[in-house]
């Protein structure tokens, strides 16, 4: 697989792009159960338990914040290929803004995940 350039990045929110991001990060991770028992001969063993994600962008202020405590349907595209993309339902868990003198002010969010999370597929 070729590397890609995060240029034509996008966040959607309910299918309307969030106009002045420049950045985004997605965590996807699974719980690792300790199911160690006498039976496993002195040896750790685990299994997978549940799934969760949740993640952040941020960029420059170009229109009213989102609201924290709503659910949105999030769209994180890699580029404007349509299967490189996660795809999901989460919930505004906080927001910040920065301003200062010699820059932009800048909107940051974080989110966590609710439900399944679709990944790129390619």
């Amino acid at each position: 697989m070729s590397r890609l350039s995060g240029k034509a990045g996008e966040v959607t929110v309910a299918g309307v792009s969030v106009t002045g991001i420049k950045s985004w990060n997605l965590e996807y991770t699974v719980e690792a159960l300790d199911s160690t028992a006498f039976d496993s001969a002195g040896v750790s063993a685990f299994i997978p338990g549940v799934s969760k994600w949740s993640g952040s962008f941020e960029g420059h202020k170009d229109s009213a914040p989102l609201t924290i405590g709503t659910e949105i349907a999030l769209v994180l595209k890699e580029s404007q290929t349509a299967t490189q993309k996660a795809t999901g339902q989460a919930i505004v868990t906080s927001f910040g803004a920065k301003t200062e003198i010699t820059g932009l002010v800048t909107y940051s969010y974080s989110f966590q995940g609710t439900g399944a999370l679709i990944i790129p597929t390619t």
